[in-house]
């Protein structure tokens, strides 16, 4: 039985019991008795509740695990791969985030996990704010990230999660799509993240054509840091986070 349920399963690599229970017609309570023998067995791994991975011959029990992003996209639906993890990915910071980021519209119950030793942390967004999602290939899984300009906007809406503006400043070194950041800007429907994104345009001579503020309120430039710093009445920003030397 075992070894029929592994045969049917063989080409998934990653599975649920829902799935499961449909390729081979067991029920789910017969399913979870010989699952639970699987990974003693060190044959499968589970990932979180009703969710497996097959793990392959000559493999070590508590040894093999999928790449962090491809468990990352699998944890909730949809999902993208987002924040100071994208910011990584595209080559935009070299630090090396402790934790995945995973971006969703749907409810999670936990948002935060680990799993095979690695910290996931779920930021469930509003429908209108999830676009500017590609799909890259990690082994043979495609997974879904941020684009890079998506990336960008993302931090700059919610910079905790991505080390700060510091590390998305760092983004304005390379080669930025200016129409695609404006569009994707505008989309947030977020003023914060027009006056940010016009003030590091700015600053790191980027040519972009914004909306200026109508409120006379000032933000941070940097809501994770103390509200101390220059006062920039073009965008009201307070400029509390020095950026000279990222140029």
């Amino acid at each position: 039985m075992r070894i029929k349920l592994l045969n049917k399963l063989a080409r998934k690599r990653v599975f649920t019991i829902e799935e499961a229970a449909k390729i081979t017609g067991l029920d789910r309570n017969t399913l979870k008795v010989l699952l639970s023998r699987l990974e003693k067995r060190g044959w499968v791994e589970r990932i979180e509740k009703g969710k497996y991975i097959i793990i392959p011959l000559g493999a070590e029990k508590g040894e093999y695990t999928l790449h962090e992003f491809i468990i990352g996209s699998l944890l909730v639906k949809p999902s993208a791969i987002a924040y100071w993890s994208a910011l990584n990915y595209h080559g935009f910071t070299e630090q090396i985030p402790s934790t995945v980021f995973v971006q969703t519209t749907a409810r999670k119950k936990k948002q935060d996990l680990r799993i095979f030793g690695v910290r996931y942390k779920i930021i469930r967004i509003k429908p209108e704010k999830y676009f500017g999602v590609e799909k890259i290939w990690i082994e043979e899984f495609q997974v879904p990230i941020t684009d890079r300009e998506k990336t960008v906007i993302d931090c700059l809406d919610k910079p905790r999660y991505c080390g700060g503006i510091i590390e998305v400043a760092k983004a304005f070194r390379e080669e930025l799509e200016g129409e695609k950041l404006r569009e994707y800007a505008l989309g947030m429907n977020n003023s914060a993240v027009i006056r940010r994104l016009g003030y590091l345009c700015d600053y790191f001579g980027v040519n972009i054509d914004l909306p200026k503020p109508k409120t006379r309120n000032y933000i941070l430039l940097d809501p994770t840091m103390p509200r101390e710093g220059n006062v920039e009445g073009k965008w009201r920003i307070i400029a509390n986070v020095e950026l000279e030397g990222l140029e």
